[in-house]
């Protein structure tokens, strides 16, 4: 576990309401690469193994949110996914993503897999990456949510989750990259109200954090970039290192897609396509009761 250089604000160290959930963001590409800017055959058939396995996990209790998104610019689909807890997450892997891996993996290639909760027992773990997916998985170290957990408008919200990794070097810099994310949601806090989720959370066995911010609008996200706690302290992240993946869902405008390639994230961007949540929300997502 990493060490913080200095006390948490209160409203970074409120207990977590998340409880056993943990959430699976991921990207999948096509077994045969189609090409970037145009969708490809292999990644018609990719997304409709896709939609298979949704309808699967919809009707699943313990699968409490599910999307399948179609990747902006490049033939790829983001899925996500919010189990209500480590039973269910090993459930899900043990039944229906064993039932549909074979066909899947016909049409379609696994990419990084990031999942996040309090806690993600080894269990857990393991199953997912039975799979041969190519997953991190983050524990809870800080975060604050506003409008008490409330599901913010799906239709304009952006959803961010990021894996930074830290450089290569003869001492780990986990402790100092942990400092600067402190940093980042301590004043998001008061500078960003549009930032209604952030949380910082720390791999299991890697010097790397998962981050996962939500934001209200594009134009919330836009601030955050130009003006924001991401302008403010990126300088001072990249010293220690490096953003391995960037997962962006939702309606994210094309100056804000230009404007995170200036700033070198290895970013994915999806549309939001065929969605369910259980009545009442989430509690990693937000709820709707």
């Amino acid at each position: 576990m990493s060490q913080l250089s200095e006390p948490l604000p209160s409203f970074l160290a409120e207990p977590s309401r998340i409880g056993e959930e943990i959430s699976v963001t991921g990207k999948w590409v096509p077994a045969k690469p189609g090409g970037r800017f145009r969708k490809s055959a292999s990644s018609q058939e990719m997304l409709r193994e896709w939609e298979d396995i949704h309808a699967a996990a919809r009707a699943d209790a313990g699968v409490l949110s599910t999307e399948i998104n179609h990747a902006v610019g490049e033939d790829a689909v983001l899925v996500h996914h919010v189990f209500a807890d480590p039973h269910a997450l090993i459930e899900y892997f043990s039944t229906t993503a064993t039932q549909h891996m074979g066909p899947l993996l016909t049409v379609a290639t696994p990419q990084l897999h990031l999942a996040r909760g309090v806690s993600v027992p080894a269990a857990a773990r393991n199953a997912l990456l039975a799979k041969q997916v190519p997953a991190v998985f983050g524990e809870l170290l800080f975060g604050y949510v506003r409008d008490d957990y409330r599901r913010p408008d799906p239709t304009t919200a952006i959803q961010v989750t990021a894996k930074w990794t830290c450089k290569d070097g003869a001492a780990s810099h986990l402790d100092e990259l942990t400092h600067w994310w402190q940093r980042v949601g301590t004043d998001a806090h008061s500078m960003e109200q549009g930032l209604l989720r952030f949380e910082a959370y720390q791999a299991v066995g890697e010097d790397a954090l998962i981050i996962h911010e939500t934001f209200a609008s594009s134009d919330e996200l836009k601030f955050h970039l130009s003006k924001g706690t991401a302008e403010k302290y990126k300088k001072d992240i990249d010293q220690v290192a490096v953003p391995e993946a960037y997962f962006f869902r939702g309606p994210v405008s094309w100056t804000i897609r230009t404007y995170s390639r200036f700033m070198h994230l290895p970013a994915t961007y999806s549309s939001r396509g065929s969605h369910f949540t259980q009545p009442g929300g989430t509690m990693s997502e937000g709820t709707t009761a």
